[in-house]
């Protein structure tokens, strides 16, 4: 079971997990959709902002937090997962683990008031979208090509217009397609970037939790132990 002990995950989403993972005959991950928010209505609203966002570029909904049980099978399989260091939720969806989802509302903190401001947003969103680093660059790698290829049609009209018409306001033509030619050879080198880092990100050794936990742990210990 995967929560946090500051009220907002209650023990009432814990037996309905418990529910759930029982009738799948603990074969599927499960994890709580949050059916309500507790945060002010600006940070309802900005959180929303951040999900067509997340939407857009990864392609996958955010629906869920931490609030979870897992198999030992998922478990396994996460802990050499290196984005789970980064953002739980989102390496579960990224490794593709069966799962599943119950609507549970979230609770009301037991003391205190909640750290998450816009710039914890912003940050924890970051985190999120950079589990899907390579899709992000293949979509925004595409997006970049689809607008470059629109300004070359438009730099083709331009010119025909030109040519071919007796339309033409003087001297539009060249402004218009030297625009259109600067923001072409822009998308084309964003391209050429995204292309880059998507190449190199293969390249790179990620924080892998079940081997290199103990850089980040002082103690551990044993609280039962199984004759």
């Amino acid at each position: 079971m995967v929560m946090d002990a500051d009220g907002e995950d209650t023990p009432d989403g814990v037996l309905q997990l418990l529910r759930v993972f029982v009738d799948n005959q603990g074969a599927k991950a499960v994890f709580a959709e949050r059916s309500r928010r507790s945060e002010s209505p600006l940070f309802r609203w900005f959180y929303k902002c951040y999900k067509v966002t997340h939407r857009c570029l990864t392609g996958v909904s955010v629906r869920v937090g931490n609030f979870s049980i897992l198999p030992p099978a998922c478990l396994a399989t996460l802990v050499v997962v290196s984005e789970t260091w980064n953002h739980y939720a989102a390496a579960a969806f990224r490794s593709q683990l069966p799962f599943t989802m119950v609507p549970i509302p979230r609770g009301y903190r037991i003391a205190g008031t909640s750290r998450m401001n816009f710039v914890s947003l912003v940050g924890h969103g970051l985190s999120a979208i950079s589990v899907f680093g390579d899709v992000v660059g293949v979509r925004l790698l595409i997006g970049s090509l689809v607008g470059s290829l629109i300004a070359g049609i438009g730099i083709l009209i331009v010119v025909a217009v030109r040519l071919f018409s007796d339309r033409a306001v003087p001297g539009w033509a060249t402004y218009a397609a030297f625009t259109l030619a600067i923001m072409m050879i822009q998308l084309l080198a964003i391209a050429a970037s995204f292309t880059f880092f998507v190449l190199s990100s293969r390249a790179n050794f990620g924080f892998v939790p079940c081997r290199d936990y103990p850089l980040f742990v002082a103690e551990t210990k044993d609280l039962y132990s199984h004759d």
